[in-house]
C-alpha cells in the first residue's frame, strides 16, 4: 500500500507528532503484518521433529529465550537503529541500498549513463566526492570489474528470495491461520477441510489484486491492531494463570542451556526460531511509505511488545501442559481458551491475509525495480489508484503467484516443510541486506572500515548460524526457494547480460549525424506530415534501427525525436526533471533528442500524458534554444554536448528561464494555425502559437517574454508552428523489433543465453506493452543483433 507520491521525499523537517501518529497507525496494517502472525508458526515449526517438549521444560525455555533475543537483536537493534537509517531518499529495501552504493561509487553495470544525471535533485550524496578521499575499500570496488558483476549479483539474489517469500508466506500464513480448526473438528474432517480452505482463501486474496488495496487498505491497520491487542491479552492471561516466573527464560542462560541438552537437534530447530522474524526486512523496504519516526515507534511501542508478550504466553502454557499426542499440537491455538477459539480464529485468518497481502504487493514492486535495472523482462505493469502513487499491479506475476502458492500448500501439506523453505528465504535477504549495509557505512557515510566490519561480523555471524540450520533442512523444505531463486537467476542473468550485449552492438553500429543530414538531399527521400517518436536505449547518435528503417522505406517524418527512455540509480525522479531535449542538426531539420529519465521506483506514464510532457518538453526547448544558443548557455544551463548542434538543457533551465502551458491535448484532425499576442505577466509581453479546430481540445503554446531578436523570434514561431502541425497530423512510435543471433563459433554457454533471451522475448510482453505505445501508432522495425 503505497501512500501520495512523494511520501518518501518530504522535507527533512521533522513530521509533527500527529502526523507520526497517524503513520504509525497506518504502517500497522502496510509493515507488521508479515512480522505480527508469526506467533502462528513459530513454535509449531521449531517443534515438528528435531525437538521434543519435555518435562524439565529446558527446550521450552530455551525455545523463548532464543525468540526473545532474536526479536531484540535483529528488528530492534539491527533494523530499526541502524539499517533504516540508511534510506535513499526516504526509500528503503535491497535497490534502495544498491542505488546509494552506485551513486558514491563507479560500480553501477547500467548503460548509457550521464554526467546531467548527477545534477537531479534527488541523485544527492552524503558529501561532495570532489571534498572526500576515496577509501581503498571504493577504489577496490571500483577498480575490479568482477565485483561490479558480484555485487548485482548478490542484489538479485537478495531480489529472487523476496519473491520467493512472496510464494511462501501466503501459503505459510493462511495455512497456520486455518489449521486452528484441528481444535473445532474431527481429525478426519480436519485433514479434508484444511487445506481446501486455505487454497480457496489464497485464490479469493490473488483474485482481488487487480482492484487493489486502496478499496480495502482502510481496514488493514484496525485489524492488524485488533490481532496486537489479542495476542497481547492471550499473552498475559497465560503468563498470570499458568507461569507467571516465565519472565525468567529470557535470560540469555537457557540459550546455552538448550543448546547443551539438544546439541545438533537444537541447532536444526533454529530453522523454525528464526520464523519470529519473518517480516522484518518490510521495515526497510516501506521506508519510503511512511518515516522513519512512524515506524519506529509502531515497533518499539507496539508490535515489539506484543510479539512478546504472545510468545511468553505461548511458553508460559506449554510449561505446565506435556500430554500432547503429536507435537503437531505444540502452536498457537493450543494456548488458547475455548470459549474464544473462534473468534480468535476468524481474527487469525484475516490478519493472515493482511500480512500476505503487504508481501504481495511487495513483490509486484520490486519485480518492477528489476525490470527499471534491465534485469527482468518486460511484464505490463497496471496503476490500481489514480490517486495513490505506487500502487502497482502485474497481471502475469500475480497469477503466477497463485498457482506457486496453492502447489505449494497442496505440495507440503504441513507447517514444518513451509517454515523450512520460508525460513530460508527470508534469512537470505536479510544476509544481503547485513553485507550490503556493511558497505553503505564504508563508502556513503565514510565511517571506518572496522565499524563496518563489526556491522558485519557481530550482526551475520548471527544470520550465518541461522542460515545454516535453515540449510541443513535442505531435503525437508528448504530445496524449494533455491530452487525458485535458480531459475529467477537464470532469467535475469540471461536477460540483464543479453541486452547489455545489445546496448554495446547499438553503440558500435550508430550512424552519424552527417549520414542524418545528408538524407534530405537524396533523391527520392520523403518527409511526410507527422511526429516520428524513434526509440532507442542510445543517448547520441542515430540508432541502426532508424537507419535500417529509411533504407527500406525511404521517407521519415517532418519532425523527428530520437527517445531514450532510461533508468537512474534514484528512487524517484521529478516530473519537472524527467526531460531532457536537445537539438540533433541544424534547427531547419526539424529533428531533436529526448532523453526521458525514471528512477527504479517510478511507473511509466501511460501514452497520452507522455506525448503531452514530450511536444511541452520540445515546445520549451525550441524557445530556449533561440535565446540561449550552445555557446552562449549560462554557467550551469549546458549539461553536456555530444554531438554538434546538440545541446540538453535540464528542468532547472526550464523552470527558472521560461514559462510554457499546454492546454488539454491536441486532436489528430487539420488545424489552422495562428500567432497572436498573449497577455503575460504584468510589465512583458508573450507570443501565444495556438493550433485550433471546431474540436474542444486544442493545444496553446505559451511563451514567456525572453530576450531574442526579432529574427529569432520570427525563427521560433515558425518552428513552433511546424511543431503544432505535425502533433495534428499524428505521431507514429517507431521501435525496434529485435532478434538475437549468436556469432559462429560462440560457446556453448553464449548461446544457451541467446536462445533463453529469444525465449523470454517471445513469451513476455513486447517493448510496445511497456512503453504503452497504441497499436495503431506503432511501426515496427526488423534487426538481428548477432553477439
Amino acid at each position: 500500500m503505497d501512500l501520495e507520491f512523494g511520501r518518501g521525499m518530504r522535507s527533512p523537517q521533522r513530521d509533527s507528532w500527529r502526523t507520526t501518529m497517524l503513520l504509525a497507525y497506518q504502517s500497522l496494517g502496510v509493515v507488521y503484518g508479515d512480522l505480527s502472525i508469526s506467533p502462528l508458526y513459530v513454535f509449531k515449526s521449531t517443534f515438528a521433529e528435531d525437538i521434543q517438549h519435555s518435562d524439565t521444560n529446558e527446550e521450552i525455555f530455551g525455545v523463548l529465550s532464543f525468540v526473545f533475543w532474536t526479536l531484540t537483536l535483529i528488528p530492534l537493534i539491527k533494523y530499526v537503529s541502524i539499517v533504516l537509517r540508511a534510506d535513499d531518499n526516504g526509500e528503503g529495501g535491497t535497490f534502495a541500498l544498491y542505488s546509494l552504493i552506485c551513486r558514491h561509487a563507479n560500480v553501477s553495470l547500467l548503460p548509457n549513463r550521464q554526467i546531467a544525471d548527477e545534477e537531479l535533485s534527488t541523485y544527492k550524496l552524503e558529501r561532495n566526492p570532489e571534498t572526500v578521499d576515496k577509501t581503498r575499500v571504493k577504489v577496490w570496488l571500483e577498480k575490479h570489474k568482477n565485483l561490479h558483476t558480484a555485487l548485482l549479483v548478490m542484489v538479485l539474489i537478495g531480489t529472487c528470495m523476496v519473491i520467493g517469500d512472496g510464494v511462501l508466506t501466503p501459503a505459510i500464513s493462511v495455512f497456520s491461520a486455518v489449521s486452528g480448526l484441528e481444535f473445532s473438528l474431527s481429525k478426519d474432517h480436519h485433514e479434508y477441510a484444511v487445506i481446501p480452505i486455505t487454497c480457496v482463501i489464497l485464490a479469493f486474496l490473488f483474485a482481488l489484486q487487480h482492484f487493489g488495496t486502496h478499496r480495502v487498505g482502510f481496514i488493514f491497520a484496525p485489524i492488524v491492531l485488533a490481532w496486537l491487542f489479542c495476542m497481547s491479552a492471550l499473552g498475559l492471561y497465560n503468563i498470570i494463570h499458568w507461569n507467571p516466573h516465565v519472565y525468567q527464560a529470557l535470560n540469555p542462560y537457557y540459550m546455552f542451556k538448550f543448546l547443551k541438552k539438544t546439541r545438533k537437534y537444537g541447532w536444526m530447530s533454529l530453522g523454525g526460531i528464526l520464523l519470529c522474524m519473518t517480516g522484518s526486512e518490510a521495515m526497510f523496504a516501506d521506508l519510503g511509505h511512511f518515516s522513519y519516526s512512524a515506524i519506529q515507534l509502531a515497533f518499539t511501542s507496539l508490535v515489539y511488545p506484543a510479539l512478546i508478550l504472545a510468545y511468553m504466553g505461548q511458553a508460559a502454557y506449554l510449561s505446565k501442559h506435556h500430554d500432547f499426542y503429536s507435537n503437531s499440537q505444540v502452536g498457537f491455538y493450543i494456548a488458547v481458551p475455548d470459549k474464544v477459539r473462534w473468534p480468535v480464529l476468524v481474527l487469525a485468518i484475516l490478519a493472515s491475509v493482511v500480512g500476505s497481502q503487504a508481501i504481495i504487493s511487495g513483490t509486484f514492486s520490486i519485480i518492477n525495480q528489476s525490470q527499471s535495472l534491465s534485469c527482468f523482462p518486460r511484464v505490463k505493469v497496471v496503476h490500481t489508484s489514480e490517486k495513490i502513487h505506487g500502487q502497482i499491479y502485474i497481471p502475469e506475476i500475480n497469477w503466477l503467484l497463485m498457482i506457486l502458492c496453492i502447489a505449494v500448500t497442496v505440495g507440503f501439506r504441513d507447517t514444518k516443510h513451509m517454515g523450512n523453505a520460508s525460513g530460508l528465504a527470508v534469512i537470505t535477504v536479510m544476509l544481503v541486506t547485513t553485507f550490503l549495509t556493511s558497505l553503505v557505512i564504508m563508502v556513503c557515510w565514510h565511517k571506518p572500515p572496522l565499524l563496518a566490519l563489526g556491522f558485519l561480523l557481530f550482526f551475520g555471524s548471527v544470520e550465518a548460524l541461522y542460515f545454516s540450520a535453515s540449510l541443513i533442512k535442505f531435503l525437508e523444505g528448504a530445496w524449494l526457494p533455491i530452487l525458485l531463486a535458480l531459475i529467477l537467476m537464470a532469467v535475469m542473468l540471461v536477460w540483464h547480460i543479453t541486452t547489455i550485449k545489445k546496448y554495446e552492438f547499438d553503440l558500435q553500429n550508430k550512424v552519424t549525424l552527417e549520414w542524418l543530414l545528408a538524407l534530405g538531399d537524396k533523391l527520392g527521400m520523403v518527409r511526410v506530415p507527422g511526429i516520428g517518436l524513434v526509440y532507442t536505449d542510445l543517448t547520441s547518435g542515430v540508432p541502426a534501427n532508424f537507419s535500417r528503417f529509411v533504407t527500406n522505406l525511404p521517407a521519415f517524418h517532418k519532425v523527428l525525436v530520437f527517445v531514450c527512455v532510461k533508468s537512474v540509480p534514484v528512487p524517484y525522479v521529478f516530473p519537472a526533471e524527467r526531460y531532457l531535449v536537445g537539438r540533433v542538426g541544424p534547427p531547419g531539420h526539424r529533428s531533436y533528442r529526448c532523453i526521458v529519465r525514471y528512477g527504479y521506483r517510478d511507473v511509466h506514464q501511460d501514452v497520452d500524458s507522455f506525448e503531452t510532457e514530450l511536444i511541452e518538453s520540445l515546445a520549451m526547448f525550441i524557445k530556449l534554444n533561440a535565446s540561449y544558443r550552445c555557446s552562449e548557455v549560462s554557467e550551469g544551463e549546458q549539461l553536456e554536448e555530444w554531438e554538434p548542434g546538440l545541446t540538453v538543457i535540464g528542468s532547472n533551465t526550464l523552470r527558472d528561464h521560461a514559462s510554457y502551458d499546454l492546454q488539454d491535448s491536441v486532436q489528430h484532425s487539420a488545424a489552422s494555425v495562428e500567432m497572436r499576442p498573449a497577455a503575460t505577466s504584468p510589465g512583458g509581453t508573450g507570443l501565444e502559437l495556438a493550433a485550433e479546430s471546431n474540436s474542444p481540445k486544442q493545444v496553446r503554446f505559451f511563451i514567456d517574454n525572453l530576450v531574442v531578436s526579432p529574427e529569432a523570434d520570427k525563427q521560433v514561431a515558425e518552428e513552433l508552428e511546424a511543431l503544432a502541425a505535425a502533433r495534428e497530423a499524428g505521431t507514429a512510435f517507431i521501435l525496434g523489433h529485435s532478434h538475437v543471433q549468436s556469432k559462429p563459433g560462440s560457446s556453448v554457454l553464449k548461446k544457451l543465453t541467446v536462445v533463453g533471451y529469444n525465449f523470454l522475448r517471445r513469451n513476455c510482453r513486447g517493448p510496445d506493452v511497456a512503453l504503452r505505445v497504441p497499436p495503431a501508432s506503432l511501426l515496427e522495425v526488423g534487426m538481428v543483433y548477432v553477439l
